[in-house]
């Protein structure tokens, strides 16, 4: 759940209607394609953690990447750059909506639109997946509209993307398989994943602090500082990882949880890097370390499916 932001002041979209239609790359950047990655992978888990066979499935499982990613992420993406115009017109002014490529109210139609494609598509997957869809799509408009807007709660934001990201993901990769809720192993694993993906999308606010600042969000960069905000979403990954170690070890999952405490010190190494100028190297820190994180994901899910 990049990932999902308004500001708090009403107004018009600051940037005039300066072309007179849409174009469908203006449309495509808006959705965000590059963030359509960690719900994909995390839905992928959940489906390798299940330990069902893909025979017979490979419908569902396209579905479910298509809803994991294009639909739910893109849709997200889309709410969030409507309601968040005005900060993106401080940080980011080239974006589709503040710089007029996406005119007039076209962004919020381009978010209604995609929330209905979504939920046809959820329910096409079955009646789990369906109210697991609606779940995350209505995370989604939470997280950046008005009046709950997760978004401007520097801890509740995150903690909604990572539990939406990688958590109802993961959870829906699992049920598409399965055709039922997956074990309680599974569900606690992707819980943790989900809690330190909390520390992934405080890197992602790093971006924005300026316009943050002035628009009244306060987010953790902003009321921490940067470097506090740095180290907190650091120990958030690394303890979330540390706790998957340990039920791994337990459940009998050795090879999976040293090849997560693996990645975990390949991890903690990359982190100083980032802690001594996070502004700078939060973008570095989001290739590497995250996906080391990521990669530890699919050891944990490939040790639960009875794969390693």
């Amino acid at each position: 759940m990049e990932q999902l932001a308004p500001s708090t002041r009403a107004g018009p979209n600051p940037a005039p209607d300066s072309r007179p239609g849409l174009r469908p790359r203006d449309v495509l950047e808006l959705l965000k394609p590059i963030t359509w990655f960690p719900p994909m992978w995390a839905f992928m888990c959940g489906a390798v953690s299940s330990g069902a066979g893909l025979e017979g499935r490979w419908w569902f499982v396209a579905g479910g990447v298509l809803l994991a990613g294009p639909l739910v992420c893109g849709t997200s993406q889309a709410v969030n750059d409507w309601f968040d115009r005005h900060v993106d017109a401080i940080n980011e002014p080239d974006r589709p909506i503040p710089s007029g490529r996406i005119p007039g109210r076209w962004g919020l139609y381009i978010a209604i639109i995609a929330t209905l494609v979504s939920a046809s598509v959820a329910w096409a997957l079955g009646p789990l997946v369906f109210v697991a869809g609606l779940v995350g799509l209505a995370f989604a408009w939470a997280y950046s509209a008005p009046p709950l807007r997760f978004k401007a709660n520097g801890l509740l934001g995150p903690l909604v993307c990572g539990l939406t990201y990688e958590g109802l993901s993961w959870f829906t990769g699992a049920t598409v398989m399965l055709g039922a809720a997956p074990s309680v192993e599974v569900c606690a694993i992707l819980f943790m994943y989900s809690l330190g993906a909390h520390g992934i999308m405080v890197l992602n606010d790093f971006k924005a602090v300026e316009g943050d600042r002035q628009t009244g969000l306060t987010s953790l960069p902003v009321t921490m500082g940067v470097e506090q905000a740095a180290r907190f979403a650091c120990t958030t990954m690394a303890s979330a990882q540390i706790v998957v170690i340990c039920l791994l070890a337990v459940w009998g999952y050795g090879i999976s949880a040293m090849v997560v405490t693996g990645v975990l010190i390949a991890q903690i190494a990359a982190m100083p890097k980032l802690i001594r100028d996070p502004a700078k190297y939060a973008p570095w820190y989001n290739g590497v370390g995250v996906t080391l994180y990521v990669l530890g994901m699919l050891a944990a899910a490939l040790g639960l499916g009875g794969y390693v």
